[in-house]
């Protein structure tokens, strides 16, 4: 499944991303609030190998990267953990990354704009959550763009980075984004 915007195509990850995924995943700025903090290329090939290859299965997490079309850069990944393992299958949670030289541009915003989509119209997903660190405000501004509400502020709920922290959930359900 790929996805063109004007300026991003978006595509499902595969190893020869490794090198550039490293590039913005190994950046101290950006993995502050990520799970995944690679000290080599192999680890990030390790990382590509775990997601999952099929699309909509439940329990797995799937990557897509985000290629800015201009000069053919991958800049940033999404990823879509299909949650629910009832028959229904309806519950998703994203999570994204971008390369701090593309932060500010729209981009995330245009990417995830047509993956969300994507989950609600093409794979009628009934409601999608984003976990967020409550000191990422660039993040928490861009879910709430995307018209994402606030569900919950759970105190020191996450060890994360050695240290216990707090985290935000935040969700629309597929009637609010239809509605938007």
């Amino acid at each position: 499944m790929d996805f063109k915007t004007e300026r991003l195509y978006i595509r499902p990850v595969s190893i020869s991303d490794k090198e550039s995924i490293f590039a913005y995943r190994s950046d101290p700025e950006t993995y502050k609030y990520l799970s995944l903090i690679p000290k080599t290329v192999d680890e990030v090939e390790d990382f590509i190998k775990k997601s999952s290859s099929l699309l909509n299965v439940p329990g797995s997490w799937f990557q897509f990267v985000i290629i800015e079309q201009l000069h053919n850069k991958v800049i940033g990944d999404i990823g879509i953990h299909f949650l629910d393992t009832s028959p229904e299958n309806k519950q998703v949670e994203i999570g994204y990354t971008l390369d701090r030289n593309y932060r500010g541009k729209g981009y995330a915003t245009e990417a995830l704009t047509v993956v969300v989509n994507y989950l609600i119209t093409g794979l009628n997903k009934h409601r999608i959550t984003a976990s967020i660190d409550p000191t990422n405000k660039s993040s928490i501004q861009l879910i709430e763009r995307l018209g994402f509400r606030k569900e919950a502020h759970f105190i020191e709920s996450l060890y994360f980075h050695g240290m216990w922290v707090d985290d935000l959930i935040y969700a629309i359900l597929a009637k609010e984004w239809r509605k938007k």
